[in-house]
């Protein structure tokens, strides 16, 4: 029997994204996307945090919460391949892991103390709402940017042609959110990443699809590389499901 160990959550992810739909594929690909993350008692004393603020990015070990109970494969297909090609799981960066845990830089906003809880911002996040953080580690230039490294079937930065526009009602209700300034833009450059699952993506009908980010409800369609976001509202009740049917109209 090989050792096992049990680790402590030192403290939970407050993000913008309620579900696993619409996340990036890797940090750093939306500045815009912030997030706190609130270190638990025991782990929110002052001194733990000492000399933080003297590096610009950390990196966050952290458990896949809502995949951890569905087990793990050998052989996952990497949604960049489109979902095709199988890959070995230690060749990607795939959730369903024998030890469910994740790697993450992301940049450092500030350190504030608010209702008695330490809270770490951060920014340039892709985790899920709720995720657990396990330990944070400064990100140190010298050492984890590696020039010439080798990507393999990741080498550079994912793009796409995607465009987005906006109902004027819809802009509208972004520009009155004095909390979030940057919804429009979060918004924007969430569709242009193409969210969307591979098998969706080879479709020509137009699609409606519906996500949650902060505490809004966000309505779209996409119609061939065109996403237009047609409705936004606050969530009233807890979001299940992250695509909409498509409409009979469309």
């Amino acid at each position: 029997m090989m050792p096992s160990y049990q680790m402590q959550v030192l403290g939970t992810i407050r993000s913008p994204y309620k579900q696993k739909f619409a996340i990036p594929r890797q940090p750093g690909l939306i500045a815009e996307a912030k997030a706190e993350l609130v270190l638990e008692p025991g782990y929110d004393d002052d001194a733990i945090v000492r000399g933080i603020e003297a590096f610009s990015h950390l990196w966050l070990v952290f458990v896949f919460h809502q995949t951890a109970d569905k087990g793990w494969s050998p052989l996952v297909r990497p949604p960049r391949l489109g979902g095709n090609e199988k890959k070995g799981v230690f060749a990607t960066r795939a959730t369903f892991r024998p030890n469910p845990i994740g790697l993450s830089v992301v940049k450092l906003e500030g350190v504030v103390r608010t209702q008695g809880r330490l809270i770490i911002q951060l920014s340039g996040v892709d985790l899920l709402d709720g995720t657990p953080i396990l330990d944070i580690k400064p990100y140190l230039p010298y050492a984890d940017a590696i020039p010439d490294a080798a990507g393999g079937f990741a080498d550079a930065a994912p793009e796409t042609d995607m465009t987005v526009s906006f109902e004027p009602a819809v802009l509208e209700f972004c520009q009155r959110q004095k909390d979030q300034p940057e919804l429009a833009v979060l918004i924007e450059k969430v569709l242009k990443q193409d969210p969307r699952p591979p098998y969706k993506k080879q479709k020509a009908e137009q699609q409606s699809y519906g996500m949650t980010l902060y505490h809004f409800n966000i309505k779209w369609t996409v119609n061939g590389v065109h996403n237009h976001v047609t409705e936004i509202r606050h969530v009233q009740h807890k979001q299940q499901d992250h695509e909409v049917q498509p409409r009979s109209d469309s």
